[in-house]
């Protein structure tokens, strides 16, 4: 009685249990099946065969559904394992030209083998068959999913220590805070370059926004490429300003040039620390030697190999990516470093101060 008193007053339980357990102690309380159903809106069926299953089969199954009769099963289990073992395969491990199953080509190829195979009852089977049972392994065979293999053997050891960088600027930029903005003796810097920002041209001009005939701005689909620049760009952990530079290439001349505009850009008596990746014109002969001029001026911390996700700087390419560089459309290569060098003018008139927060909770400076 409790139980089924808890069943009728809940408001999460399913309405159907709820009304049966109500069909029960109406039952139990003396009512008439007829006033039963009556009282609730229902047939007088339903509420004696609830009755009926109560008495039976018990409480569990009045309130919940009797297995019913229906068609059998026409793929064993045998038969779907198999092919969710198959679509685990590549075709070309099979004789096909093709990288990833499509649904038509896997159907067709288990019709054709599942006989040898023995499994007779997949010759019927249909495409959204496949998809249900590919779904039940969830399984994807025509998707790609791709991931970054950690091929630097220090992986860890070098995404702490920039995550200590990190955390050790979060603790200055609050210190700093409360003592009103008092000078600092190292300045931390996010740097990266980023290749291949395409000038690209129009053939014809683009055609703005017409109320009520076309919302969006018409564009032909032909274009000329113009070349392309690298940005190189390092990023002030304490302020949120950029320090750009806008080439051709992305050398070792480059690089040296970015630090020297750097070391102009600060006093002379910080030492300027650089997190950055490892590519080649950050350790070069000539970028060494550069470095040896200005000894203990420029100290560079770096993220392991494939770890270029680690550094801050790269939030910022991707704001810039998904914002300024979308659908951009130049009528020069220069017209595209102008409107960079103007960009990040546009970002240091309002910086924004980055933070790292992933895994930061598990970083203690020692």
């Amino acid at each position: 009685m409790l139980k089924l008193e808890s069943i009728r007053k809940s408001r999460t339980e399913e309405r159907r249990r709820t009304l049966r357990a109500a069909f029960l102690l109406d039952s139990l309380s003396g009512q008439s099946d007829e006033a039963i159903a009556q009282h609730h809106h229902v047939s007088r069926s339903t509420v004696v065969l609830c009755i009926q299953k109560f008495l039976q089969f018990g409480l569990d199954a009045a309130l919940g559904e009797l297995p019913r009769t229906g068609k059998p099963r026409q793929l064993p289990d045998d038969a779907i394992a198999w092919v969710q073992h198959l679509a685990c395969q590549k075709p070309k491990e099979h004789g096909y030209s093709y990288e990833l199953w499509t649904y038509k080509l896997l159907v067709a190829h288990l019709r054709q083998h599942c006989v040898a195979a023995g499994h007779p009852a997949l010759l019927r089977l249909s495409q959204s068959k496949l998809h249900k049972i590919l779904r039940q392994g969830e399984l994807r065979p025509h998707k790609i999913r791709y991931y970054v293999e950690k091929r630097d053997p220090d992986f860890e050891v070098k995404m702490a220590s920039v995550l200590h960088v990190y955390k050790e600027v979060e603790i200055v930029n609050e210190y700093r805070r409360g003592e009103a903005g008092r000078q600092l003796g190292m300045v931390t810097i996010s740097y990266d370059e980023k290749p291949g920002i395409q000038a690209i041209a129009t053939t014809t001009p683009d055609r703005p926004p017409v109320v009520g005939t076309h919302p969006s701005h018409l564009r032909d689909g032909e274009y000329v490429r113009l070349g392309t620049v690298s940005l190189l760009a390092g990023l002030d952990l304490h302020t949120g300003r950029v320090t750009e530079t806008v080439s051709d290439t992305h050398n070792s001349g480059d690089f040296i040039a970015f630090l020297q505009k750097l070391d102009s850009a600060y006093p002379e008596h910080h030492q300027i620390r650089l997190v950055l990746d490892n590519h080649s014109a950050h350790i070069s002969k000539e970028t060494r030697g550069y470095l040896q001029t200005m000894p203990q001026r420029f100290i560079f911390v770096f993220t392991p190999k494939h770890g270029s996700w680690l550094n801050l700087i790269e939030n910022q390419f991707s704001k810039m990516t998904r914002t300024m560089l979308r659908g951009i459309r130049v009528a020069s290569k220069q017209e595209l470093i102008d409107r960079i060098h103007q960009y990040f003018e546009e970002v240091n008139a309002a910086p924004v101060v980055f933070r790292w927060k992933y895994k930061m909770d598990e970083i203690i400076i020692v």
